[in-house]
């Protein structure tokens, strides 16, 4: 069995027979058509952007459209506004949220959650997951997206069970390993890992352990989904594509960006040269031909057997104006199907697309939106960081009890974060004592937030007597 490279990875058959033996119905028969199609135009492939035609003599010739990947572009601005790495994630105990934050930077997590929301939004879902080394006695968070995703157990509030499937490679050899997060009847999670061969047969792999209990009654995994009900299966744990109702809008940009760069290609200079400017030269064949100026010359064209008009040029008007007019409009449509409103995605005076910072901050469908998806986003954060601190425990790490878990999101690419922090900051003393301020913009609880304010005599609370010393 040799090494598989694919360049798109789907459940396997097997695996979905092997999990439909333990008795699950799996929801991914009835989404995989709808994933698989925000697959392709977030990759901007498909029917629509490869295709065949024929000319006037019925010859068959291919075509590609050229695109800006406006499906994926959609996806990518919804991960840089929710997630960064200022993202923070807070606890009521500050020595889970020093943890969290020190295990993040480590990981690396923010970027590669960022990842996960960008692939999430695309195709309705994602997901992160714990990830349990016991030898090492280590956690990690694994990321997955929709076509490795398989929800086993849900209702409306949530998926309660899931299964993950990825390709592993064990000394040379691709493998399929399964790993499900199941509930146990003492209502704890515990991690289960089956591994299958390129045949579709379990294997046993060495150091895989197949049944782990974590102890942990939080999921050891959360679902990633844009805050959007799936209107496309009733009652499907998966999500919804953002763009999944701006399919029609997707077509109008790369057809209006396909014509403006097609207006200009066709549109260029053609000069056309009477035969008798053209040197010859011997074909070895006893004949004369012309010299060519080239096969890529496109530019210059020879007049056969004419001597009038020995040169002649034909430079076409441009149409661009109103290719771009159409460009814009359907750049201003996307962005409104897909929740930025209507100018977030529109051409500046230099003729391209604002960035997010150019957006006014007034956009309030914008700021809807991502009030939406926050929400939906915290709760998946603070439910895999319950899990982690769990586990963590397990392996003999000094946590306290974390308390609520919330995350404190970077807005500051729509809003003026900076001028916000200092106008909070001149009402110190006035209306809002330090440790608020600290507990707001850093992040701290709030004892720790009372006493690093006192420690820089910033809480007004807290005076002393410098003859004395005493505190009064």
């Amino acid at each position: 069995m040799g090494v598989e490279m694919e360049k798109e990875y789907w459940v396997p058959e097997h695996v979905r027979e092997y999990l439909t033996s333990l008795g699950f119905h799996l929801p991914i028969g009835a989404m995989e058509e709808h994933i698989r199609m925000w697959h392709e135009w977030m990759e901007a492939t498909g029917s629509f952007y490869n295709y065949r035609d024929s000319d006037g003599f019925g010859r068959i010739y291919e075509v590609h459209r050229r695109s800006i990947r406006p499906a994926m572009r959609v996806c990518r601005e919804w991960g840089s506004l929710l997630l960064n790495d200022k993202t923070t994630v807070v606890c009521d105990d500050q020595a889970c949220t020093d943890f969290l934050n020190d295990f993040f930077t480590s990981s690396s997590f923010m970027p590669m959650a960022q990842a996960t929301v960008v692939r999430a939004f695309g195709m309705g879902t994602g997901a992160w997951a714990l990830w349990v080394d016991t030898g090492k006695s280590t956690v990690k968070i694994r990321h997955y997206d929709a076509r490795m995703t398989i929800p086993l157990t849900w209702d409306e509030e949530g998926v309660t069970e899931c299964a993950f499937v990825t390709r592993v490679f064990y000394r040379g050899n691709a493998v399929d390993q399964l790993q499900m997060h199941l509930l146990n009847s003492l209502g704890t999670y515990r991690i289960e890992t089956v591994c299958f061969d390129g045949e579709g047969n379990r294997i046993d792999v060495e150091g895989v352990l197949p049944s782990y209990e974590t102890g942990s009654t939080f999921p050891t995994f959360s679902i990633v989904k844009p805050a959007i009900d799936n209107t496309r299966v009733d009652m499907s744990p998966y999500g919804q594509s953002v763009f999944a109702d701006a399919i029609d809008a997707i077509q109008a940009v790369d057809v209006a960006f396909d014509s403006l760069i097609t207006e200009v290609d066709v549109s260029k200079m053609r000069i056309f040269l009477s035969d008798v400017l053209f040197d010859k030269e011997g074909d070895g064949k006893g004949k004369r031909i012309s010299i060519p100026f080239g096969k890529s010359d496109c530019t210059v064209f020879r007049k056969v057997m004419s001597t009038e008009d020995m040169v002649q040029e034909f430079a076409p008007a441009l149409r661009t104006d109103s290719q771009a007019a159409a460009f814009r409009i359907a750049l201003q449509m996307l962005g409104d199907l897909c929740g930025f409103g209507i100018n977030y995605f529109d051409l500046d005076s230099s003729g391209y697309v604002k960035t997010a910072t150019e957006v006014s901050s007034d956009n309030s469908q914008l700021m809807r939106n991502i009030a939406r998806h926050e929400h939906v986003l915290d709760a998946s954060i603070a439910g895999i960081s319950h899990a982690l601190l769990h586990v963590e425990r397990g392996f003999g790490k000094e946590l306290p009890d974390e308390g609520e878990i919330h995350t404190i999101f970077d807005d500051s690419i729509i809003t003026d974060t900076a001028a916000e922090k200092a106008q909070d900051m001149a009402e110190v003393g006035v209306t809002l004592n330090a440790w608020e301020y600290r507990m707001k913009w850093l992040g701290e609880d709030e004892k720790t937030a009372r006493a690093r304010a006192a420690e820089i005599g910033a809480d007004g609370s807290v005076k002393r007597e410098k003859a004395s010393g005493r505190a009064v």
